[in-house]
């Protein structure tokens, strides 16, 4: 758990009774609060947040899990202390500890011994037993949501555990908990998820802890859900002494692994001996009294924050500091050793630049545009002096881009849109700053796309990068560009494998690949209704392929049925699947694959087999090797994608002639109007940041906190994510006549 942060300016000051404090943190569902009782006790505070109060069903799930979690009462759990689940926004107050989380522990301090991972999971597996025998599935064992005492462990957040034997409240398809944690089942997102789901988290947390490492990897979620339903976990560092216990934990099969029960009788520790090693008790001393303590007075309060007022210590006897609560979502830090901060990290971390990430003042612009509003420091945008009177600051925009390997089309692209912009903007009579372009070209190699992000992150001049082109180039410059806090806006990488937490400076401007079967559910459900749909999962792209499967799966459209026909990664031969889909009388196909060749022999069996209902694709697909090998075939598949055709937008218009006439070609490549927008954002950012002259760190929370109306989508990161919102980057493409035709955006599309 970190420090706690101080109540926003539209916090409420109290609830239920409880004053109000800080914030502890904010999830998906609602906000932790750190409040205090009329009594002087501290408790951590969760609010439910207003949009899930219409449902019903939620309100019932609720009150039946805050009513359950109210009897346990076990010594390594946190009691709840009281609950509304009638109030207008729901709340639950739970005791508060403010000891480190295991991850903390981990991150800091590397791998814990062997008896303490005995100790540890004895107790965690202790409050497990007791909260099955309550009727609650706990399903986010995971180490932030296990907090360290001085006498032990405490299993914190039962935000989503939810009661056996009661499936009517279950959403279908829904993967809850946190991916290198969940069971099989889960990440199956099987409705019958009982007690051995959480013994097979708790066996992934314990071989977290004696280890340092994940027992199915890292990466993105989809790839580490994939790991664990189909491999092995990865056991090789674990003490002989627990392998067999924890290899059983990891059982694929629910009824292969140990109850609770048994689970702790065989990792009994030894009597009599501190559980703890020698420098953890100091951390978690250390870690008491920052939580405890109040910050120093800001002369200088932040817009929309108020001071943490009021804290006092827990009250009571013996080393026992009490259950408590943190962040209810926040993943666990990789593991690292600690290190000093740079001199540019401190000055990012500080309280008062950090807090204002999320409190900036609103600024709007349309269209490249920029009409600006709402007052920012140094007079909130407005010119310091007309350009008349003072010579205009420069800043470089550094454009980094595949311009001469696979993806030197979409690279090139990029690159034009983004000079075009540059020379719109630099035209204008009423601009307050000029903008250079600098363009280093990685040829689609992640080495050389390193080199690129180290000398963009080494010049001064440069403000901010407009890129890489392909996943594989962001995955390897992502760290590069972080510790620089030069910001990124990516346009074209689908990648998932980076959040807000973990990437503060990367900026992407369209939805990753995992939702990309969304569209395609809803354009069969509203537009060409599909009471039987076919799923052909193409084993060559397993992962990819796999959870599209998955998902449409859990989510059939018009409610109808799913049936999954599987292709092996070393075959060729789509006539089976094809035979299969029409006795399935399936009205619907989805290819689950990224290979556009392989879609083409898709595309071709089912014509053979005389296929004569809707198919469709996902973005990967949509490319010439996919037209040109499927030929008539090809024609209709719909196929979702997350870049628009500036020809088929009529506001685009002037974008698309000044693009044609200066660089004499017959179309706007993909990314083209994209990055054009994301030039326009970067100056809105530079105008608005309030820095004169502009600071990287200031340009990424102006960015972080601006809305921008582009041309071919609106770009903001709401809270509590503060990531792209991905409804406003799906599009829908139909091939009719042997050419991909834009349908619009996805919601739109569907509607017409």
């Amino acid at each position: 758990m970190g420090a706690v942060l101080p109540l926003r300016k539209d916090d409420p000051r109290s609830v239920g009774g409880f004053l109000l404090l800080g914030r502890l943190g904010a999830g998906g569902m609602g906000v932790v609060y750190l409040a205090r009782s009329a009594g002087g006790t501290l408790v951590a505070l969760k609010v439910i947040r207003a949009e899930y109060t219409d449902d019903d069903d939620f309100r019932a799930r609720f009150r039946r899990e805050a009513e359950a979690a109210a009897r346990l009462r076990g010594p390594w759990l946190v009691p709840v202390r009281e609950a509304a689940p009638e109030a207008t926004e729901p709340w639950l107050a739970t005791a508060f500890v403010p000891g480190p989380s295991l991850a903390d522990a981990v991150r800091l301090h590397g791998p814990l011994p062997t008896h303490t991972v005995r100790v540890l999971g004895a107790r965690l597996a202790e409050a497990l037993a007791e909260v099955h025998a309550a009727g609650l599935i706990h399903r986010d064992v995971k180490p932030g949501n296990v907090l360290l005492a001085l006498d032990g462990p405490r299993l914190i957040d039962f935000g989503i555990a939810r009661s056996t034997g009661s499936t009517a409240l279950t959403a279908s398809g829904v993967v809850i908990g946190s991916p290198g944690y969940l069971s099989p089942e889960q990440a199956r997102s099987r409705a019958d998820i009982g007690p051995p789901s959480d013994v097979f988290s708790l066996g992934c947390v314990l071989v977290y802890a004696v280890t340092g490492s994940r027992p199915f990897g890292t990466g993105s979620p989809p790839a580490v859900l994939y790991r664990t339903v189909h491999e092995p976990p990865d056991l090789a560092q674990v003490p002989s002494s627990l392998l067999p216990l924890l290899t059983a934990c990891l059982a694929k099969d629910p009824t292969d692994r140990p109850t609770p029960a048994e689970l702790g009788r065989a990792l009994a520790p030894a009597p009599d001996r501190p559980w703890l090693p020698v420098e953890l008790p100091r951390l978690i001393a250390e870690h008491s009294a920052r939580v405890l303590t109040l910050p120093d007075p800001d002369p200088d309060p932040e817009p929309g924050l108020v001071p943490v007022s009021g804290l006092v210590p827990v009250s009571g006897p013996g080393p026992d500091l009490g259950p408590g609560h943190g962040p209810p979502s926040d993943p666990e830090p990789p593991l690292s050793p600690p290190t000093r901060p740079s001199v540019s990290d401190r000055w990012f971390l500080s309280r008062r630049r950090l807090l204002t990430l999320g409190s900036a003042a609103g600024v709007v612009a349309i269209g490249g545009g920029l009409a600006v509003r709402g007052a920012t420091r140094n007079g909130g945008g407005a010119p310091v002096s007309s350009p008349a009177s003072r010579k205009r600051p420069r800043y470089v925009i550094g454009l980094h881009g595949d311009l001469s390997g696979g993806r030197g089309a979409e690279g090139t692209a990029q690159e034009r849109g983004a000079r075009l912009a540059v020379d719109e903007f630099n035209a204008r009579a009423d601009r307050r700053f000029d903008l250079t372009l600098k363009v280093r070209d990685d040829r689609g190699d992640a080495g050389s796309a390193r080199e690129v992000a180290a000398a963009f992150a080494a010049d001064p001049a440069v403000y901010a990068v407009i890129g890489p082109t392909g996943d594989a180039e962001a995955r390897s410059v992502a760290p590069v560009y972080e510790k620089a806090l030069l910001p990124v806006v990516a346009l074209s990488p689908g990648t998932d494998a980076f959040t807000t937490a973990t990437n503060r400076v990367l900026f992407q401007l369209r939805p990753n690949d995992n939702i990309l079967w969304a569209p395609l559910v809803r354009y069969l459900t509203d537009v060409r209704s599909a009471r039987r749909t076919a799923v052909i999962d193409d084993r060559a792209t397993p992962t990819a392929s796999w959870m599209t499967a998955k998902n449409v799966a859990a989510s059939p459209p018009s409610r109808g049925s799913v049936s999954t026909h599987v292709v092996p990664a070393d075959s060729e031969d789509f006539g089976a699947v094809a035979a299969a889909v029409l006795a399935k009388r399936a009205q619907a196909v989805v290819y689950g694959g990224t290979s556009p060749h392989r879609a083409a022999m898709c595309a071709r069996a089912l014509r053979r087999a005389g296929f004569t209902g809707t198919c469709a694709a996902t973005q990967p697909v949509l490319e010439e090797t996919f037209l040109t090998e499927a030929g008539a075939a090809s024609e209709g598949w719909v196929i979702s994608a997350t870049y628009v055709d500036p020809a088929e937008l009529p506001r685009a218009e002037p974008f698309v002639a000044a693009y044609l006439k200066r660089f004499g070609v017959r179309q706007a490549g993909r990314y083209a109007l994209e990055a054009y927008d994301a030039l326009f954002f970067l100056a809105q950012g530079l105008g608005g940041s309030g820095e004169q002259p502009a600071e990287r760190g200031a340009l990424v929370r102006e960015l972080r906190s601006s809305t921008y109306r582009g041309i071919a989508k609106t770009v903001e990161f709401p809270p509590p994510s503060n990531e792209f919102v991905s409804d406003r980057g799906l599009f829908l493409y139909r091939v009719d006549s042997g050419s991909p035709h834009f349908l619009g955006q996805y919601a739109q599309a569907v509607k017409g």
